[in-house]
């Protein structure tokens, strides 16, 4: 055998060997975990127990919800104040991004929450349903005909895509939290953990809060996530896992103020062109510019009525189209694509209202409130179950009692019933 020959036998006996352990290494390397930069530990090992590092990119979007970018601004008083009240002087704050809706609340959005809050607690806690209910009397005027609002603005189909009103703060919260839940039990029977689960009555309801405090099992597909506890083998969804959205809330004053002025689009590096009294440039609430304004030129930007007497202007050439609320797609949106952040109707924020606040709070995420809360938690120090929570519906008890007593001080009838007043 020649010399060439052996070198070439010798070659190949040990390439092979080299090529086994190269296959070797890329094995093991595909089953490397993730370490972490603290300890060294592998994350989502059961061997070294189970500390788990969910995948994630980003938070997906809620419906109807749109992300608006933060940063400083002047936040108060920006013209004359003719009272001199001296209450919203004018301050430098920050607000941090967030998201926010981008119109506003309508009717058949209201209705959809009171459905579901009829069908729930309507058997056995009728008060819950009546709470939710807006109060339709604030159409009422001593000297004007009204009653067609009273009756038909929040049920009538013609009025689904209006703004709802005559709701108060609490009712807003209570909405915020409902909204959360459906939100995140839509998201779990996407993902396919749970079923539809129409039946829900009472007590046996998803909440998010229940869910993850583990007091809901009603309507699960399976039995939960795979768990890297050596000690478990599922679990539910848990809030690192980035699967469910945080609560829904009214925003604070200064970030909806943030959002209504919509400076993203009058910013020239940090340079801001104009400052704004209304969501656009300019000191006028109609468009006063043919260029920009094309056929729209001199007609309002929002519902605002003009003057008095003149709440939607002349048949033919109506300025507004709108003589009492209008429907929350209505006018061009702000900088930011959100509707009506000026005219229509009012709008509830967050904030309670203190005179001197502005003197005192803080200048980055400012907010008059800050009443701390915790988990209610029983005797054991686990938390509460919640249906202890809805039995004890506090303002829902006053609710109905005030009904009862109102009742009951009414005069009797023949037949031993009171009647209403």
């Amino acid at each position: 055998m020649s010399t060439e020959k052996r070198k070439t036998i010798a070659m190949k006996k040990t390439i092979l060997p080299f090529v086994a352990l190269t296959a070797v290494a890329v094995m093991f390397a595909s089953c490397n975990f993730e370490r972490s930069g603290a300890t060294g530990w592998n994350y989502n090992d059961s061997k070294n127990g189970g500390f788990e590092k969910a995948a994630f990119e980003e938070q997906e979007n809620g419906p109807g919800i749109i992300l608006v970018e933060g940063g400083q601004f002047t936040m108060g008083r920006i013209t004359d104040e003719l009272t001199h009240d001296w209450d919203n002087i004018p301050r430098t704050v920050t607000v941090s991004s967030f998201y926010i809706d981008e119109v506003e609340v309508t009717n058949f959005y209201w209705l959809e929450y009171l459905y579901w809050t009829e069908r729930v607690f309507s058997t056995d806690y009728p008060e819950i349903y009546k709470k939710a209910l807006p109060d339709s009397l604030v159409w009422r005027s001593k000297l004007a005909f009204m009653d067609p609002y009273v009756e038909y603005y929040l049920r009538h189909p013609a009025y689904r895509d209006y703004p709802v009103v005559g709701v108060n703060w609490l009712q807003c919260n209570d909405y915020c939290a409902w909204r959360t839940d459906r939100v995140n039990e839509l998201i779990l029977i996407r993902e396919g953990l749970f079923e539809d689960n129409p039946n829900q009555i009472n007590e046996d309801h998803y909440t998010t809060d229940a869910y993850m405090a583990g007091q809901y099992e009603s309507g699960k597909r399976v039995e939960g996530l795979q768990d890297f506890n050596p000690n478990k083998d599922f679990r539910n969804v848990k809030m690192e896992d980035g699967i469910l959205l945080p609560r829904y809330r009214l925003p604070t004053e200064a970030e909806w103020e943030y959002a209504a002025y919509g400076l993203i689009g009058n910013t020239v590096d940090e340079r801001q062109v104009e400052r704004r009294i209304y969501p656009w440039n300019g000191h006028w609430v109609r468009y006063d510019s043919r260029k920009k304004g094309g056929a729209f030129y001199g007609d309002f930007r929002g519902n605002f009525m003009r003057g008095r007497g003149d709440y939607m202007g002349v048949a033919g050439s109506l300025n507004d189209n709108g003589d009492i609320t209008t429907p929350v797609f209505s006018y061009w949106p702000n900088d930011y694509g959100l509707y009506n952040m000026a005219g229509n109707v009012s709008e509830w924020v967050m904030d309670v209202y203190r005179p001197l606040s502005p003197e005192d709070k803080d200048d980055f995420r400012p907010f008059r409130g800050n009443v701390f809360k915790t988990k209610v938690l029983n005797s054991d120090g686990a938390v509460q179950e919640k249906h202890d929570i809805v039995v004890y519906d506090v303002d829902g008890i006053k609710y109905h009692l005030g009904e009862f007593q109102r009742e009951m001080s009414g005069p009797c009838n023949s037949r031993g019933g009171r009647l209403d007043r």
